[in-house]
């Protein structure tokens, strides 16, 4: 797949990288469907599960080409790049809209999803009450996660090497959002936040030459934390890649029938008109964060009101979504039929 690639596939291949990476970090909405809609999904799992025995052995034997090609890793790189790229660019932009234009932006988002389920859908033959049954299960557990209510925040180790593995699920698995399991889990601030600041602070302080921050148990912890949770994430992303590797070899239909379902479970997540709600403690009080930002606790949805300018607005934004969905996966398959 790597040698068939032209300079302009990498480019768009790039993009699809930034597409992903703004999803993944955004609460609620999954970078796993930006692949399955982008047409690289499958690719993508076949060439993470090839991190295996295999490509183990060609690395300590030193045969790095061979190891390259094997993985896939022209594709790798580029994705990953991309999706890099995409936090230090577009979802800082997006951190912007969602501040100012909330309800705008999770009104696209609801029009991506509601583009998405109508793309992988359209082809998709219900031939059987079985395939009716895994798409009504899926969409039960994509509404079920919507509404649970968050855990309090948990700094074990174990405990945090299972986020990791969960948090990669957004990459992995169409409709599941990693970020908004880590809300429900408790540790969105301590993983997302607190300690990618501890992170960023540490790299200043050793360009600095400074090494003091030794000395600072709770930015130790976090490091510490940080550490666990890359673990986790690396760990979670390879067996992952194997798991759905398997059952989109052998268990297909079952496997969209639920991604599908899972998809349109989702939209619960992602519904534009809603209130937050933030923590606070014994007395009252919204706690925040080492930010200084309150913390999210939950969601309270309500229907719009029709009268209100702004929730048509909302439903433009909504159409908006839908098409920018609609026109990737229609510029994706012009590019294919070239």
């Amino acid at each position: 797949m790597q040698s068939t690639r032209t300079f302009s596939d990498k480019i768009f291949l790039f993009l699809k990288g930034l597409a992903m990476g703004a999803a993944n970090k955004v609460p609620g909405v999954s970078g796993g469907v930006v692949a399955f809609v982008a047409g690289f999904y499958e690719e993508f799992i076949h060439s993470l599960q090839k991190f295996n025995l295999k490509s183990f052995k060609l690395l300590l034997n030193a045969r790095f080409r061979s190891f390259f090609q094997y993985i896939n890793a022209k594709f790798l790189a580029i994705l990953i790049l991309g999706m890099v790229f995409s936090y230090f660019s577009v979802s800082k932009l997006l951190d912007y809209f969602i501040q100012h234009y909330e309800l705008y932006v999770w009104s696209t988002f609801f029009g991506m999803i509601v583009g998405s389920i109508y793309y992988i859908g359209k082809d998709f033959r219900i031939r059987s009450l079985r395939t009716i049954v895994f798409i009504g299960l899926g969409i039960v557990a994509g509404l079920s996660i919507s509404f649970l209510k968050p855990a309090t925040e948990n700094d074990h180790l174990l405990f945090v090497f299972f986020c990791g593995i969960i948090s990669v699920s957004g990459m992995t698995l169409p409709g599941l959002s990693g970020s908004f399991i880590l809300i429900l889990l408790g540790n969105y601030v301590l993983l997302l936040v607190d300690s990618v600041n501890a992170l960023y602070d540490t790299i200043a302080d050793v360009v600095k030459l400074d090494f003091s921050f030794t000395d600072n148990p709770k930015r130790m912890r976090l490091l510490q934390v940080l550490g666990s949770f890359t673990a986790g994430s690396l760990f979670g992303l390879i067996t992952l890649s194997h798991l759905l590797n398997y059952v989109l070899k052998y268990y297909k239909k079952i496997t969209f029938s639920i991604i599908i379902g899972f998809i349109t479970g989702s939209l619960g997540v992602v519904w534009p008109w809603k209130e937050k709600i933030f923590k606070t403690n014994e007395l009252g009080d919204v706690i925040k964060d080492t930010n200084g930002d309150p913390i999210l606790d939950n969601y309270v949805r309500f229907w719009p009101s029709l009268t209100d300018g702004s929730t048509w607005i909302a439903f433009f934004f909504i159409i908006v979504g839908i098409l920018i969905v609609l026109s990737l996966a229609w510029y994706g398959k012009q590019r294919k039929i070239r």
